[in-house]
C-alpha cells in the first residue's frame, strides 16, 4: 500500500459530515483530511442527476487537485409520497443552499395532510484513487417523516426523520448511536471493508 493511501481527503465543506467521517474512521489507520487541511477551496458544481454522479464529480475534482485518494458523498432524502423528492436536490430543496430550516419547512408543507409518510435517507460514497476506477458504496436508512421537528442533534432533515423501531428522530439519537445505523455509516462500512482488502 502506498503511503498516500493512508490519507483520505473528505470532499465536503459540511462540518457535520466531516465530524461524522472522522468519528467513523477513528479506530482505523486512515488519516482523515478535510478540504481545509489540503488548502482546497474551489467551488465544485454538482451537475449530476444521480447521487453517484454528484459524488464522483466531487471526489474526482479533489483527487486531481491533491494527488491523494478522495472520498465524496452525495446524500439526501427520498420521500415516497413525493416520488423520491427532494432526492439529489435535498440541500437546496427550498431554493436556498443548505438552509436546513427552510428545507424542513417546505417538506412539512408538501406533506400536509399526507398519511403515507415513508422516506429513505440515501448516501452514496465515491472513492477516487489516482490511477484506479471510481468505486461506489451505497447506504440507505428507512423511516417516516414526522409531523414536526424533534431533537437537536444532527443536521439537515434529521429532526424530521423518525425511526419507528427506536421511537426517535435521527436528531434525538446520540452521535455514537447514529454513527452505527445512519445511511452514511452503512455506506462507510462498505467502503471500510473494501479498503481493508487493498
Amino acid at each position: 500500500m502506498k503511503t498516500n493511501e493512508r490519507k483520505i481527503v473528505i470532499a465536503t465543506q459540511n462540518q457535520g459530515k466531516i465530524k461524522e467521517f472522522a468519528a467513523l474512521f477513528a479506530n482505523t489507520p486512515i488519516k482523515v483530511l478535510s478540504l481545509a487541511d489540503v488548502n482546497f477551496n474551489e467551488d465544485i458544481e454538482e451537475t449530476g442527476v444521480t447521487f453517484e454522479e454528484n459524488a464522483e464529480i466531487k471526489a474526482e475534482a479533489v483527487m486531481k487537485a491533491t494527488g491523494l485518494p478522495a472520498v465524496a458523498d452525495d446524500s439526501g432524502l427520498a420521500v415516497d409520497a413525493l416520488d423520491g423528492a427532494p432526492g439529489v436536490y435535498s440541500a437546496r430543496y427550498a431554493g436556498l443552499e443548505k438552509n436546513d430550516q427552510a428545507n424542513n419547512q417546505k417538506l412539512l408543507t408538501a406533506l400536509q395532510g399526507e398519511t403515507q409518510r415513508g422516506a429513505v435517507f440515501v448516501c452514496v460514497l465515491a472513492l477516487c484513487v489516482p490511477g484506479e476506477a471510481t468505486q461506489f458504496f451505497r447506504g440507505e436508512l428507512r423511516g417516516v417523516i414526522a409531523e414536526e421537528e424533534q431533537g437537536t442533534n444532527g443536521f439537515g432533515y434529521d429532526p424530521l426523520f423518525y425511526l419507528p423501531d427506536r421511537e426517535k428522530t435521527t436528531a434525538e439519537l446520540q452521535p455514537d448511536e447514529k454513527n452505527k445505523l445512519s445511511h452514511r455509516a452503512l455506506a462507510l462500512q462498505k467502503l471500510a471493508a473494501f479498503w481493508a482488502q487493498r
